[in-house]
């Protein structure tokens, strides 16, 4: 205010017109009434009174330009003092308004609260619903959610009202939550919405979270149940869709930021897409998963089946698709958990089994088999394992482990299936494990016992030559750490590719006193090696006699504690010491260096 003749004058601190005076010349004001409004800039700006008094004079009226500075209002004031205007204000900070009354009841349609119908469905099949599997996943009171006043684009042939009612978040629960104290995208296809298809929206919402994904680095856990595209929406324009982005986003993805898939129930077409290009596929009993689901098949002119004879788990797990099968929803999100545990860093809190164990996990008896198992839950801190495609590549052990709460990726041979041979699908079991822990950082621990790589006409018949190959150009291609333990047999290509093609690509190569090597089996060595020697002895007693001696003598050549002084591997240790070596390595190795973007292009999807 400035001081005029007739009183002290309220000023105007802007340019703008004068939409309203709404005291008049005599009337008493108090501190903060309003005065007058102006108007700039399609915004009104509310005029109050800093002063109590009498109003003496208003120089303005309605739809006068002022500027910053002139007079509005001119008052004889009572009180000089002055007071800030917010303290004669009080304001209820529990009332709740229109507009915000209009908002919550919005959010709440697509709560389970509103939607019991819904949620019986799922009751009825022994499913949770999709909020119920994102609560529990993240931490509680962490989940900020993207898109969820989203509906179905279908406004050409349904009521808004009812696709606010019947399509809440058009189908896709998504947004950013923690999950173990780290910040990760959580997305849910909803199968009570549409069969939890693929709509205009929820496509959209996916390329959303798709881009944060890229931009945040963070990693995505995605529930992906349902029946792929949506054939019914209506208000967009196109003829085939096939311009979304969606799949190109998500394809982007691999390699640059852990991506988890969970399945429960039905997972066809564009959801059983998404579902495959994630590094690791957790996958209910109950699921069925297939690239086609019954309306294709039957479009097709393939037959007609039920969604249940598709792609079920007694296929689906045994032929790699699934890497960690589970019973129901709630072993699911805890498998998701801790598989996610390992891409965030050490575990102070650990434990581990007395190592001695270890000096008898192998039988002294060369030729008897034991679990390999046994010896990886053991050697590991107590309840980090965590394994990979059990049921597929027999011969192959790929898990997720910790040692003194450190992450490791572990990949052993199973002697209980030809003997620990590679065959293809052990190596694309594999190599496929080792992009997985090189692309995010993980250290690589081989635990090796075999023969070597799978021989025969039969397993030639399944393209053993490029499968196993895979293993070398992968192996070399490694820029994490990595180690190999020869706990038994070490032989020939198969042993070079338990070590990344060579004894000496590891940071380190030990053996236990149970090791043995050589260029390839020992008895085929000396059936190679020794033919005419043997050929040269008639009688087949004392064939088969010498033919003994010399595997035996072989066997003493090429025993561990004599290979090592030929210095072929570091050293020959007792078990009790493995991770005492692994943990030396790993804390000798640089720490890499934050990454900028992917380390390698992708991740196999195989």
């Amino acid at each position: 205010m400035s001081e005029v003749a007739a009183g002290r004058a309220v000023e105007s601190p802007l340019q703008g017109t004068v939409v309203s005076v709404d005291v008049g010349i005599g009337d008493e004001i108090h501190v903060g009434q309003q005065l007058l409004v102006l108007e700039s800039m399609k915004m009104e700006h509310v005029i109050a009174a800093e002063w109590s008094g009498v109003v003496a004079r208003i120089p303005v009226k309605a739809g006068d330009t002022v500027f910053p500075g002139d007079p509005l209002v001119l008052v004889e004031e009572q009180h000089v003092e002055r007071v800030a205007a917010e303290a004669s204000a009080t304001v209820d900070i529990d009332h709740v308004r229109d507009d915000l009354a209009a908002v919550v009841e919005r959010h709440g349609f697509g709560m389970d609260a509103a939607r019991p119908e819904a949620v019986e469905r799922r009751r009825r099949t022994n499913q949770r619903t999709t909020r119920e599997n994102v609560d529990d996943l993240v931490d509680p009171g962490s989940f900020v959610e993207y898109g969820p006043l989203a509906i179905a684009a279908q406004r050409r042939r349904r009521p808004v009202e009812d696709l606010i009612r019947r399509t809440p978040a058009d189908g896709m629960v998504a947004g950013i939550g923690t999950v173990n104290g780290h910040r990760t995208i959580v997305m849910s296809y909803d199968y009570t919405v549409l069969a939890g298809t693929q709509g205009l929206q929820n496509h959209r919402k996916k390329d959303r979270l798709f881009e944060l994904a890229e931009q945040l680095r963070l990693p995505v856990v995605f529930f992906t149940e349902g029946g792929g595209g949506r054939p019914g929406d209506t208000d967009g324009m196109g003829v085939s869709g096939l311009d979304c982005l969606a799949f190109s986003f998500w394809g982007a993805l691999s390699g640059l930021v852990p991506l988890v898939g969970i399945n429960s129930g039905y997972c066809f077409a564009g959801n059983a897409a998404i579902l495959g290009c994630c590094d690791v596929i957790i996958a209910t009993a109950n699921s069925n998963i297939g690239m086609g689901g019954p309306a294709m098949i039957e479009g097709g002119g393939l037959g007609v089946y039920e969604p249940n004879q598709i792609g079920g788990m007694d296929v689906q797990v045994p032929n790699g698709i699934v890497d960690i099968a589970v019973e129901d929803e709630a072993e699911a999100v805890r498998v998701a958990k801790q598989y996610l545990s390992y891409f965030q860093g050490r575990s102070d809190d650990w434990s581990c089994a007395d190592q001695r164990l270890l000096r008898s996990a192998i039988p002294e008896n060369r030729l008897r088999t034991y679990d390999i198992r046994n010896v990886i839950e053991t050697l590991a801190d107590s309840g980090s394992v965590l394994e990979l495609r059990r049921q597929f590549g027999l011969g192959m052990v790929t898990a997720l482990i910790r040692v003194e709460g450190r992450p490791l990726g572990l990949i052993a041979n199973n002697p209980t299936h030809l003997a620990g041979a590679i065959d293809a699908d052990g190596a694309d079991k594999a190599a496929r494990f080792m992009q997985l822990c090189d692309a995010f950082d993980i250290p690589i621990l081989f635990l090796a016992d075999t023969p070597g790589i799978m021989v025969g006409p039969e397993t030639e018949k399944t393209a053993l030559v490029r499968h196993v190959s895979r293993m070398f150009v992968t192996g070399a291609s490694l820029t994490v750490p990595f180690f190999t333990i020869i706990v038994r047999k070490g032989y020939g290509l198969g042993a070079q590719a338990m070590a990344g093609g060579s004894f000496k690509a590891p940071l380190f190569c030990i053996a236990w006193p149970t090791g043995e090597f050589g260029g390839m089996g020992l008895e085929g060595a000396v059936k190679l090696g020794y033919r005419n020697e043997l050929e040269a002895v008639e009688d087949p007693e004392e064939r088969e006699k010498l033919f003994q001696e010399m595997v035996a003598r072989m066997y003493e050549h090429g025993k561990a504690l004599n290979t090592a002084t030929y210095f072929e591997i570091d050293d020959v240790i007792d078990p009790v010491d493995s991770r005492r070596w692994i943990v030396t390595a790993l804390e000798s190795a640089p720490t890499p260096p934050p990454r900028t973007g992917k380390k390698r292009p992708n991740i196999d999807t195989w």
